[in-house]
């Protein structure tokens, strides 16, 4: 498989580099931000072993074109895609928190209220709600931001109080993220999609709120196909869905949650092979446009190398 699981790039001008779950990012001249996409995998905060071809492509461009769907509600770090596994965008301070909207009851919101749980982040829930079913209006139920392991559930007060953000700034957030995910349940309804839920990052420039990282990509979000969606929820039975809860449901049924001593099952080649349809496929549903791979004659590392290194002396050039 043609994957890209690992980068190792030395950008002129490059500080630092910090790889994450999925995501490579370089810090350019602590004013710019080459953000590779890579092929990896990740559930329950755990990377798995193995890489999804064109993972990295569909995450990068399904979240630059919301980027600039959007653009219009908050401002974003965006500022080019030379590759189509790198977008490339301004340095921003992130916020500590990531702002995650939902919609329906759904993935682990779901397991918490069957668990007993009537209340998340703050929010009150009301009692005989079933899984999947439509919230009466989006909720925010904000994480933590983890440099490391598990992000945490916490609430709007718990934020303030804290000092994680700042009452004035967190009210922005907040009507950015309802906004966005206002704009992203209409642009995924015009493609027979439903916006299930979903995670927004912010970061501050020039102490301005700013977007930042990916937009409604398969790894931030759930999507339910709508035609169909009232029907099966009548019957109680699973919604078809496009996102990476599909991956969690194949850990879950084999045993694996994250939880320390727990082993990863094998992703076959196969497995990979489906799993990358399946990103493709919420590409072009959400998109409306096919997919087209990047090139594969050279070598990802080689290809990424040399349309980072154009961009970056293009920029360096304004």
């Amino acid at each position: 498989m043609n994957t890209l699981t690992y980068t190792d790039f030395d950008f002129k001008g490059q500080k630092s580099v910090y790889h994450g779950k999925v995501r490579d990012v370089y810090d350019i001249d602590d004013k710019y931000i080459v953000m590779v996409a890579t092929d990896r995998i990740s559930a329950f905060d755990v990377v798995l072993p193995e890489g999804i071809p064109y993972k990295g492509q569909v995450l990068n461009q399904i979240a630059a074109g919301f980027l600039d769907a959007t653009a219009d509600i908050v401002p974003n770090w965006k500022v080019a895609v030379p590759d189509p596994m790198v977008t490339v965008g301004l340095k921003c301070e992130p916020l500590k928190i990531e702002m995650i909207v939902r919609g329906y009851l759904a993935g682990s919101a779901w397991r918490e209220y069957a668990a007993g749980a009537r209340e998340i982040c703050g929010v009150a829930l009301p009692e005989g709600l079933r899984e999947n079913q439509r919230l009466d209006s989006p909720i925010l139920t904000p994480t933590t931001k983890a440099d490391a392991g598990h992000d945490e559930n916490i609430s709007r007060d718990e934020i303030i109080a804290r000092g994680i953000v700042a009452e004035d700034v967190y009210a922005q957030v907040e009507r950015y993220a309802l906004a966005l995910f206002a704009r992203g349940t209409e642009l995924a309804a015009a493609h027979g999609l439903i916006l299930v839920d979903t995670k927004y990052e912010f970061g501050l420039l020039d102490g301005k709120v700013v977007l930042i990282d990916e937009i409604h990509t398969p790894d931030s979000s759930r999507y339910f196909y709508a035609e169909g969606y009232e029907e099966r929820f009548a019957k109680g039975e699973e919604q078809r869905q496009l996102s990476k809860e599909f991956v969690r449901q194949w850990l879950i049924s084999r045993g694996f949650m994250g939880k320390p001593g727990q082993q990863v099952p094998e992703m076959t080649e196969a497995y990979c092979e489906e799993v990358s349809s399946r990103y493709i496929e919420l590409y072009e549903r959400i998109t409306g446009k096919k997919f087209e791979p990047g090139r594969t004659d050279v070598p990802l590392q080689e290809r990424i190398s040399a349309n980072v290194a154009g961009c970056l002396a293009g920029l360096a050039g304004c």
